[in-house]
């Protein structure tokens, strides 16, 4: 038998006591086996493994020396084993993990899109299976932002944008960061077979428009992403780190069952008292990274100190190696959580807003394979991220779909000047910029470095593509693109002209990202 990485844990209590008939004071059993013949189910021989984490969303238990655990079971709740390092639940066809079972002896209740079928009483056991797997420290994972298809033909866009590229990765695994897709739930089951294509077990996290628009509160608005996918919040482990799915998305209710009809970013009381539980399980010395659908932070004003967040950064901020990572805005940055934000940390709290696989949710005009162009409303295309985890370090990494891994910047300056100009404005887009980003320009090969500035406002070349569609509207083809926004990720310096003599030359831009890589691209300018 593989033997487990030792993973510290909590020894906790339970003690209730059973009532007749009461289905919230039952308790759920089982066993975390190693499923030797990968079967699915427990044979013969097939031993328990011990120290594994086991949850029912809210209470975390780890397995005793026979791999058995039990849980209060409530009348709904979803029972899952928390992936250690080195083994692997079984994947669907669709390369997505079985690692829990939903415990609805109901069902969901009617809705648009249809929830979970009665589970029926508890089962006698609840066994995971698990399968070993090598998980060395360094390995790599693929990042979705919204890839939020509205219906088939956007789904075909994804399916020739970025699909086809990501076949036969290296990458270990996948996550979507939520808006999975536009709100039509009936599309999950296409949605995951075109993604199931890249060949690796992928995560999903939930957004605002995976939720059952129905529901008359937040409760019983995952039902349908329960169904597909399991629980919206949980966690695992993979080589040294540590991966927490969190749903911080809080459903007002609809407004035909008197709800707001709108949705907010919060975790909740259970959320919370999940984590509480789980993260004491996980070393402090290894990565924390933590996944979510609505960003920690969107904008440049502090966090509210009374928030769901607040109460999560107390959890977190004494650990030295912390990461999250969000969707939803449809614009690419890296943010740094500090004390104005209520994080308590010895150094920022890194959080990435994530690039989108649709862009400007596929609007735009059609390019020459027919997919909207749908430039990213900070300016950067549309693509995804691929982080490199290092022991307790983590790279992020920018990839624009179907474009060269080096296309990691776009110039924007004339490209014709008259010779009596004194200077030109440039700017960069660096699309995977962040504070710590260096970026320099000079003309020619022999011109001196100028260095250009980091600059909040909306992209110039986003701005252009607005303003042309608004001049050929009746010829337009495709969905105008939505309004801009500043982007976190734009350099500006003025480029001195008064000694340049008539003719072409060659603008070099060059960036350096907070690791040390270079980045270059370069624009011509013709001086007459």
């Amino acid at each position: 038998m593989k033997h487990l990485q030792a993973i510290p844990f909590l020894v906790i209590l339970l003690v209730f006591t059973p009532s007749a008939g009461a289905e919230e004071n039952l308790t759920a059993r089982g066993v975390v086996f190693h499923d030797q013949n990968q079967n699915g189910k427990r044979d013969a021989g097939e031993p328990g493994l011990p120290q594994v984490l086991v949850s029912n969303q809210q209470e975390v238990v780890a397995t005793d020396a026979s791999g058995s655990w039990s849980l209060p079971a409530r009348d709904d709740c979803i029972f899952f084993v928390i992936k250690p390092r080195g083994w692997m639940p079984p994947v669907s066809k669709q390369k997505l993990p079985r690692f829990y079972y939903i415990h609805k002896p109901k069902g969901s209740p009617q809705t648009q899109f249809p929830g979970v079928e009665p589970t029926g009483p508890l089962p006698a056991s609840i066994d995971f299976p698990l399968i070993a797997q090598a998980e060395p420290e360094k390995f790599k994972a693929h990042f979705f932002g919204d890839t939020q298809s509205r219906n088939i033909k956007e789904l075909e866009y994804m399916a020739r944008d970025t699909i086809p590229e990501l076949v036969g990765t290296e990458a270990k695994f996948g996550v979507t960061l939520g808006d999975i897709l536009f709100d039509d739930l009936s599309l999950f089951e296409a949605h995951n077979s075109i993604v199931a294509l890249v060949g690796i077990p992928w995560w999903n996290v939930i957004g605002n428009h995976d939720l059952n628009f129905d529901a008359p509160n937040d409760k019983t608005s995952d039902e349908t992403f329960e169904r597909v996918y399991g629980p919206p919040y949980h966690a695992f482990q993979w080589g040294p780190a540590n991966f927490v799915v969190l749903d911080n998305v809080m459903w007002g209710g609809s407004k035909k069952s008197g709800g707001s009809g709108g949705y907010s970013g919060a975790l909740g009381n259970q959320q919370i008292t999940f984590l509480e539980n789980l993260l004491p399980h996980f070393p402090e010395d290894q990565m924390l990274m933590l996944m979510m659908h609505i960003p920690l932070k969107s904008s440049e004003a502090p966090l509210n100190p009374n928030s769901d967040y607040s109460r999560l950064f107390r959890l977190i901020e004494k650990r030295p190696y912390t990461m999250s990572i969000s969707g939803h805005t449809h614009w690419h940055a890296h943010m740094y959580l500090d004390e104005k934000d209520g994080w308590k940390g010895k150094k920022p709290h890194h959080h990435v807003v994530n690039v989108t696989v649709c862009g400007s949710w596929w609007r735009g005009e059609p390019d020459e394979l027919g997919i909207p162009h749908s430039l990213g409303r900070d300016g950067a295309p549309r693509g995804y991220s691929t982080i490199t985890f290092d022991g307790n370090q983590a790279i992020v990494d920018y990839k624009a779909s179907r474009r060269p891994a080096d296309y990691q910047l776009r110039i924007e300056a004339p490209a014709a000047v008259s010779a009596g100009t004194n200077e030109a404005q440039v700017y960069a887009n660096v699309f995977n910029g962040s504070r710590n980003s260096k970026v320099r320009m000079r003309l020619g090969d022999n011109g001196r470095w100028i260095t250009l500035s980091k600059t909040v406002e909306a992209d110039p070349d986003f701005l252009a593509l607005k303003k042309r569609e608004q001049q050929r509207r009746e010829k337009l083809e495709g969905s105008t693109l939505p309004g801009a926004v500043p982007s976190h990720h734009l350099w500006k310096a003025s480029l001195p002209l008064t000694d340049v003599e008539p003719g072409i030359h060659r603008l070099w831009v060059q960036t350096q990202d907070m690791h040390g890589r270079t980045y270059d691209a370069s624009h011509i300018i013709r001086v007459e």
